[in-house]
């Protein structure tokens, strides 16, 4: 909701569904192509937004749409393929072009596809341009004055777009330092990373294991990434490498693991870097920005740090708009955004792995040491399929059971219950002292949700 406005297109990220079935369908991407085009092309000259994807196989259809509604208005299209969706980001930004476009579905099944938008300093786009991008396409105005004749745009290809982002994420590691003797496994989930970010970790001088990096259109997120991690944890603990790096599809979360193969989330990975920028000096008014869903340990680490925490509503946009009004430099979610306004303006996984092995190598310690920093407290964390998304507390059987979780948790635990900005998925998450209590709590609650509202 904005303005008391119901979105009808737009989620919390983007637009996003099953591909080839409203709202992803050609036709919605080319009206979608012609509002960005139309909401940019506000002053005289040509203009010309940049248009990048995963390895879904999808994508070749919404990217083709998108380019022939925003040509259609008459404004250029820039097309660098397969790139990390902070890739586009950068490549926007640095271009100086006025949009920029990504088609991804970020962590979901190959068979979903999304579509979300950059403004020109590489910033994903206010609620207000989204709403207004759906009045244009809803309202049928995008078709009453279209260019003609040598008014109408054109698309090139970029076709150095991933060496000019290798070449940037290299910028984000110390001066004059080097991986060399560092073995690192990465989990590129068949993904946009595929081949950005073992070239990164390699021109850095690491010896890099590589798995997950073969897309074929329709392999990615399959039981891999940062979602599923568990390859990647075995193959640490196989080759002795000095820790492992799992992306999601458009490598914009990163999960890592330690020489061990112990998951490090991304909790903890903000909590290792924001530590590490407050004792150099360079935490910008010695806060972290995180959102409702980190753990409470997260606060308690950085209490001890000197660090303060702010939260925000679940979604890197909302992480990134506090960053911006408080002038904070990092961020991010539990699910692995990382966020460092000094560097980028979006989550990058790439970028913040690199954070973290620049921490291991000036600190000389392990993965598995510098985790210390953080013990989380106990948490369930249930995702549920809903047939609707209704108000939680207009059903009163599930709105009776949120207050007497509320009521026995106290001071000692957090109840969060949200739906999926993407898809119509409720999750519970439930944090407390004893783990067994907070399951059975998860569960029944769980057990309500599914009764009123599963599929």
């Amino acid at each position: 909701m904005e303005n008391g406005k119901k979105r009808k297109i737009f989620g919390t990220d983007g637009v996003r569904g099953k591909a080839n079935t409203y709202p992803m369908t050609p036709e919605m991407a080319l009206n979608l192509g012609r509002a960005v085009a139309s909401l940019f092309k506000n002053n005289n000259g040509r203009h010309r937004i940049i248009i990048g994807k995963d390895t879904r196989i999808s994508g070749y259809m919404l990217e083709t749409a998108l380019a022939s509604g925003i040509c259609s208005m008459g404004v250029d299209v820039c097309l660098v393929g397969p790139l990390p969706t902070p890739g586009i980001a950068f490549i926007t930004r640095t271009m100086r072009a006025d949009a920029g476009v990504v088609i991804s579905a970020s962590h979901n099944n190959y068979d979903d596809n999304g579509i979300k938008f950059f403004d020109g300093d590489g910033f994903k786009l206010p609620d207000e341009y989204e709403l207004r991008m759906e009045e244009m396409v809803l309202s049928g105005e995008l078709t009453k004055s279209t260019p003609i004749g040598k008014s109408v745009g054109k698309a090139i290809r970029i076709d150095d777009a991933a060496g000019r982002y290798i070449q940037f994420l290299k910028t984000t590691f110390p001066l004059h330092s080097l991986l060399d003797g560092f073995t690192i496994a990465i989990d590129c989930a068949n993904g946009a990373g595929y081949k950005v970010a073992p070239n990164v970790l390699e021109e850095l001088g690491a010896k890099v294991i590589s798995i997950s990096s073969s897309p074929n259109g329709s392999n990615i997120n399959d039981k891999c990434g940062s979602t599923h991690p568990d390859q990647l944890q075995d193959i640490v603990r196989q080759t002795g490498a000095d820790c492992g790096i799992a992306l999601d599809g458009d490598a914009d979360r990163v999960i890592m693991c330690d020489e061990k193969g112990g998951i490090v989330d991304g909790d903890t990975l903000m909590a290792i870097c924001a530590d590490r920028m407050h004792r150099s000096g360079k935490l910008a008014r010695n806060t972290l920005v995180a959102t409702v869903m980190s753990n409470l340990a997260l606060d308690h680490a950085m209490h001890n740090s000197g660090i303060q925490v702010i939260r925000t509503a679940v979604g890197d946009r909302y992480v990134i708009q506090a960053m911006r009004d408080g002038q904070y430099n990092i961020g991010g979610e539990q699910s692995g955004h990382l966020i460092f306004l000094d560097h980028n303006t979006t989550g990058d996984g790439i970028l913040g792995a690199l954070q973290i092995l620049s921490v291991m190598l000036k600190e000389n310690k392990p993965l598995s040491e510098l985790k210390k920093i953080l013990t989380p407290f106990p948490q369930v964390l249930l995702n549920l399929k809903v047939r609707e998304k209704r108000d939680f507390s207009a059903i009163p059987d599930i709105n009776k059971a949120i207050a007497r979780c509320e009521r026995e948790l106290g001071n000692h635990g957090r109840l969060v219950l949200r739906y999926s900005g993407t898809e119509n998925i409720a999750r519970v998450m439930i944090e407390g002292e004893k783990t067994d209590r907070i399951k059975e709590m998860a569960s029944d609650l769980a057990g309500l949700i599914s009764t009123h509202l599963g599929e």
